[in-house]
């Protein structure tokens, strides 16, 4: 089985779903030739030529409204925008338009397409290359979210994005396309988008926390629960993978498990995905609850340029949290 990292994951993904697909076609700013900003295209241009792999203008909104246009006359289009923090001006087209289309005619217009976009931080892009902004996309009806933490994962849940009837919006953690590396089934294979992943077990009798998690600081739940266990606390580790449709089970079966709970994003603390994950635990497992349900996010402001590492919910930061909430 090859090694891969996430970027070689989405690429061989796409590759392989527009030879089998002739409807998907790739579009975005510096997609073709250059393969995009973080070469994540790179080589389909070579391969499938200017009718598939489309370098568009810098427009966002053209971007968004134009796919929508072709996925109504049944195409499968793959809009990239090269940053998440540029998404805002096609808002409108993906909340007001493409969400609803299918609702809105009763079936008979689908707009199925999926959005690829980089997320968060760790380039040092400062506060327009580095937002996270999942959590005003959760909130729209009609839309599917993912963000995958692993090369493995990331051409699975791509695999079975681009084969789901909805619209999804595919969040690609910028700060580990190349830092994340695993093996790789090579040909086709699909990921579950309702299905969360179970990173690490709590498996001793020892107190115990749940971690919810997700793309790159997956990595850091990890890195902090390694330390939690150096004092004795163990830590079971929850990738969400789907961020919306959310695999509810799988996290209220954990928190039952443990008693208690921590989540990490690094969208800023208000109104982040985090609050919902609070509350749904609080509704459903609250009597199982030994402790307040903690977060660790980042902060609300902007995204700084040189405090990136202060504002990021690194390690050091998830550590306390985790040990406090054992020792409630």
């Amino acid at each position: 089985m090859p090694e891969m990292n996430m970027v070689q994951a989405i690429n061989d993904a796409l590759r392989l779903e527009m030879r089998r697909d002739a409807r998907m076609v790739v579009m975005g700013e510096d997609v073709g030739k250059v393969g995009g900003v973080f070469r994540v295209t790179q080589g389909l241009w070579d391969e499938f030529g200017d009718d598939r792999v489309i370098d568009t203008p810098l427009s966002e909104g053209g971007i968004l409204g134009t796919a929508i246009g072709m996925a109504l006359y049944g195409m499968l289009p793959v809009p990239e925008i090269q940053f998440a923090d540029f998404i805002y001006p096609g808002y409108d087209q993906i909340v007001s338009e493409l969400a609803k289309l299918r609702w809105r005619s009763g079936g008979e217009y689908p707009a199925k397409m999926v959005i690829r976009t980089p997320v968060g931080g760790g380039i040092r892009g400062g506060l327009y290359h580095s937002q996270s902004p999942e959590s005003l996309f959760i909130h729209v009806a009609g839309l599917k979210v993912v963000c995958p933490s692993t090369p493995h994962d990331a051409k699975g849940l791509l695999l079975a994005s681009l084969r789901d009837p909805d619209p999804v919006l595919f969040f690609e953690p910028k700060r580990i396309y190349r830092a994340s590396r695993g093996e790789v089934p090579e040909g086709d294979y699909t990921v579950d988008l309702s299905r969360a992943r179970v990173a690490r077990e709590a498996t001793s009798g020892r107190a115990a926390v749940t971690i919810l998690a997700w793309g790159a600081m997956l990595y850091e739940a990890v890195a902090a629960a390694e330390k939690a266990a150096e004092q004795g606390v163990e830590c079971e580790i929850i990738d969400l993978r789907t961020l919306w449709p959310l695999d509810l089970d799988t996290i209220i079966a954990s928190v039952k498990k443990t008693g208690r709970v921590v989540v990490v994003h690094e969208a800023a603390r208000t109104c982040g995905f985090g609050a919902e994950l609070v509350a749904l635990v609080n509704e459903h497992a609250f009597d199982h609850l030994e402790a307040p349900p903690a977060r660790v996010t980042g902060f609300d402001t902007p995204f700084p340029y040189t405090l990136e590492m202060e504002y990021l919910p690194l390690s050091h930061r998830i550590l306390p949290a985790v040990l406090e909430t054992a020792r409630y």
